[in-house]
């Protein structure tokens, strides 16, 4: 078979660069030639494709199946019809008419196709193009061929040789007027895209500064908001970008490219991320203000938008001086792709058309090189494959290792000899390392579908391609490198402060959550662990998709916990994937009625099943949360179906989880300490206020600083015999634990002595000598304590002592305010008090205001509340039930000043009903 036949040409010397050169011949003396056109014409092959079909007449319809396939793989939609039609043609005049093999070849320039169709008869009628022989009716049966390659092709002719004859044609690309990009064929209904009923395209308009300036009518249904509420806003508030920390490109970075596509979400106004294909393009205005035009459709509906793969570039140029371009940018391309990821993908892409390939891959060698990563790939499930990791020495001697080329002419005879390509239908490979001053730093591999593909010769060649793009791919190795880590450094910082900025546990499990999804996972859940003997419980699961959180925790609810093994980084978790793959088996078999049960029809009911088997169906993997050398919880971490994490990102992961379980284990403790706390201080409030015939009781009471139920101020109302009762409110120096001290000394003390019938000067004088036998831990003590006894008539008779606590005040029913005591010395300072009690009288309607001096002392600025304001708002209070009274009081006092209080404040109200009240 001819291959890469350019008529009037002279066969070139071999190549040892590995680059792709045509192969040209002279015709056989005395052997007759037909061309349309014989002109000489300079052309580079990019790529070829070549299949045999044996003499059947299916072999027709898997000929027409190829090209099309192959065209249409190059990128060469405007001229696959005529390439097809064309190729049926010569191949039926050879398997059917001719009954013999049909070779067929096709060879990619950089401005068409070239198609051969040999066959093993040349015997057959050929027209000569110096003859003027008529080419036929169309009614014949045969010559049809010729005359569609006449009519249809752009050059096209026969080759001769004793055994074989060669007809080819060349179609050349259209030239496309401006403003047509590409254009792509007929298709029947059933291979469109789908699309949903009505297609809405959003069009938004971005200004210089990020944020919005116009939002159409399909902006406002697809996303919920309305014009008025998004104009002005950065576009950075609704975008759910996809990021990984200091790699890739951010919102505000797409937003000033010339031009950009991808996908990315949009938060929509119910809360929920709506992925979207986006087409971006950079305008500027006619005062040259320059903005930025969005169109976005829904993600499934990107056939709208998307642009189709651009064909390559030729594999070599000369350069106008005759001389050859660098090697580098021959393989690679120029200009070269500045990020890492598209500098790869070029590789794989060139090193498989250079040796004919059905598929190639790059991996990068992990930093102690005992690994290998995929990177990029063509031909293979790339979403699998990618990231995933395979061993550098995979076995003994030069074929298990990936310092040194290899090539395998079987891999079915050799299973798992290369484990990338299990499962794949590949059959040969050959593999070269990349190295930089003799380290090993990747591995470039081509495989094909048919074994014993490749020799020596082709691994060499291949080889001598990756020696030429080993430095470029380890610098930009490197860069990217560099810049993850400048991004996982500053990610870290902020972690770390969001962490230390709170203590409770919940918060923190939220937070530890919000940071992994979705910068470092498409899923997580925090599994905590209470004590050494409990087992671990799910405490949070979260997903960049909230529709799907119900069904992941549903289904790891269903899901032994991973072992708490404190063993440091990553490991992978299989059971989550496993379950949720046999549960979307269950639900489909049952849905086609295939496992003994009732036939459903496919409907929402399998769909959630589906969603969350897609959702957890990458890799897991669980790192543990060791705090104070205890395991207190795990770490899990997801991708969806086909997708691996990436060494780095489980570095990331790992540092997050030390500072994520530092923060929990202190949220904790936190926690036990605030709730002993608080129990204790609850301890130290009276249980209850007891019910007084005949007088009304009110207590409000406020404690200062965070967390603290009881202070320095306390207050007590508590029955003694005999139809009298305690009451009793006082303020101890200082605030917190200390002072709450002396509190629980004071209220235990006021009963138990108040109960021993002592009067009140004896209890108060015992009491100071309690809190002076404290030493160094005394604090002195305001109080002012009472015993109250209704009589007869309906008022209340009460004696008092005020030991330097703030006169309580009286009110009476025609709203005149007096002090109904005397200061007396406080307690806690000297030894030898001297106090006496005091006798008022409650009448009917009287109210008895007792307070401590975080009331009186309220201030805003210079001004203070005092006791002449406290007593202005209690005048204001005549007729208020003894409640009302004291909830007046309080909401004078918070409002006379912005700042939250400072000190502890109680409000003791105690009022005699009126008669008209009894009545």
């Amino acid at each position: 078979m001819t291959t890469g036949l350019i008529p009037g040409g002279q066969p070139p010397e071999p190549q040892p660069t590995g680059e792709l050169m045509p192969q040209q011949r002279r015709e056989p003396a005395g052997e007759p030639a037909l061309h349309a056109d014989n002109r000489p014409r300079s052309s580079v092959i990019t790529a070829r494709a070549a299949a045999s079909f044996e003499p059947v007449g299916r072999s027709v319809a898997t000929a027409r199946s190829f090209v099309r396939d192959t065209l249409q793989g190059w990128g060469f939609a405007d001229i696959v019809d005529d390439a097809v039609v064309l190729t049926s043609e010569l191949v039926t005049n050879a398997v059917v008419h001719a009954g013999t093999h049909a070779d067929v070849l096709c060879l990619r320039t950089e401005d068409g196709v070239r198609i051969e169709v040999s066959d093993r008869y040349p015997e057959r009628e050929v027209p000569l193009q110096s003859s003027a022989v008529s080419m036929g009716s169309p009614d014949r049966e045969g010559g049809r061929g010729l005359q569609l390659c006449a009519a249809l092709a752009t050059r096209w002719g026969v080759d001769y040789t004793p055994t074989h004859k060669n007809v080819w044609f060349q179609l050349d690309l259209p030239e496309r007027p401006v403003g047509t990009r590409t254009a792509g064929p007929a298709l029947p209904a059933d291979l469109l895209p789908l699309a949903d009923g009505r297609v809405r395209v959003a069009v938004l308009q971005i200004d210089r500064k990020g944020g919005i300036s116009a939002w159409n009518e399909d902006a406002e249904e697809l996303f919920g908001y309305p014009a008025s509420d998004v104009i002005g806003k950065p576009l950075t508030d609704l975008a759910a970008w996809p990021h990984t920390p200091g790699t890739g490109t951010g919102i505000a970075e797409a937003l000033q490219l010339s031009r950009w596509e991808g996908t990315y979400g949009i938060r929509r106004a119910d809360g929920r991320v709506a992925q979207v294909y986006a087409s971006h393009l950079r305008v500027r205005d006619t005062g040259g203000e320059p903005s930025t035009v969005c169109l976005l459709v829904r993600d499934h509906e990107r056939a709208v938008l998307q642009s189709p793969p651009r064909v390559p570039a030729g594999d070599q140029t000369p350069s106008s001086d005759g001389q050859s371009t660098d090697p580098f940018e021959v393989f690679i391309g120029s200009p070269a792709p500045d990020d890492l990821d598209g500098l790869l993908q070029r590789t794989v892409e060139r090193a498989r058309d250079m040796l004919d390939g059905d598929s190639a891959f790059l991996l990068l060698a992990t930093d102690d090189e005992t690994e290998l990563e995929v990177r990029a790939s063509t031909g293979l499930p790339s979403a699998r494959q990618r990231f995933a990791r395979v061993p550098v020495e995979a076995g003994p001697g030069r074929y298990g290792s990936a310092r040194m080329p290899a090539v395998h002419d079987d891999l079915a005879a050799v299973p798992g000899a290369v484990p990338l390509l299990a499962g794949t239908g590949m059959r040969s490979v050959v593999t070269v390392p990349l190295k930089v001053e003799g380290r090993l730093t990747g591995s470039l591999g081509v495989a094909a579908e048919a074994p014993c593909r490749y020799t020596n010769e082709e691994a060499l060649r291949l080889q001598f391609a990756a020696d030429r793009i080993a430095l470029a791919v380890e610098s930009a190795r490197l860069g990217e490198l560099e810049r993850l880590r400048r991004g996982s450094l500053s990610f870290l910082v902020e972690a770390s402060d969001l962490l230390a900025g709170t203590l409770d546990r919940d918060q923190t499990l939220a937070l530890m959550a919000q940071m992994t999804v979705p910068t470092l996972a498409t899923w997580c859940a925090v599994y905590t662990i209470a004590d050494q003997a409990s087992d671990p419980y799910l405490s949070y699961v979260l997903h960049e998709d909230e529709e799907l959180i119900d069904g992941i925790k549903s289904l790891l609810s269903k899901v032994p916990p991973p072992d708490p093994v404190p063993t440091p980084g990553a490991r992978v978790w299989t059971a989550p994937g496993e379950v949720a793959h046999q549960a979307a088996l269950r639900s489909s078999m049952r849905s086609l009625g295939l496992s003994g049960g009732p036939t459903h029809r496919v409907s929402s009911a399998i769909g959630p099943t589906l969603a969350t088997a897609s959702a957890v169906g990458g890799e897991t993997v669980v790192l543990p949360l060791v705090a104070r050398n205890r395991v207190i919880g795990m770490l899990t971490l997801g991708k969806p179906t086909d997708e691996h994490f990436r060494q780095e990102i489980l570095e990331l992961a790992e540092d997050l989880s030390r500072r994520a379980a530092l923060a929990l284990d202190n949220a904790r403790l936190y926690s036990e300490r605030t709730a002993i706390s608080q129990s204790l201080q609850r301890s130290l409030l009276p249980p209850g206020l007891p019910q007084i015939d005949g007088v009304e009781v009110e207590v409000i009471y406020r404690a200062a600083g965070e967390g603290n139920e009881v202070g320095g101020d306390f207050y007590d109302v508590f029955p003694i015999g005999n139809g009298a009762y305690g009451f009793a409110i006082g303020d101890v120096c200082g605030t917190g634990p200390n002072a709450a001290a002396v509190t629980g000394l004071a209220r235990h003390a006021l009963r138990l002595l108040a109960r021993e019938g002592l009067s009140g000067p004896a209890v108060l004088q015992r009491l100071n000598s309690a809190i002076l036998d404290e030493g160094d831990r005394s604090r002195f003590l305001t109080l002012l304590y009472g015993e109250l006894r209704t009589r007869a008539d309906g008022s209340a008779e009460l004696k008092v002592v005020c030991a330097g606590h703030p006169l309580p005040l009286r009110l009476r029913q025609d709203g005149t305010v007096t002090a109904a005591a005397e200061p007396q010395p406080l307690l806690g300072v000297i030894e030898d008090l001297e106090l006496y009690e005091e006798t008022v009288t409650l009448d009917p309607g009287d109210v008895l205001l007792c307070v401590t001096d975080g009331v009186t002392e309220r201030r805003e600025g210079s001004r203070m509340l005092g006791d002449d304001g406290l007593a202005d708002v209690l005048t204001t209070c005549t007729g208020l039930t003894a409640g009302a009274v004291a909830a007046r009081i309080m909401r004078a006092v918070e409002r006379f000043a912005s700042d939250a209080p400072s000190d502890d404040m109680a409000i003791l109200a105690m009022r005699v009903p009126g008669i008209h009240q009894e009545a």
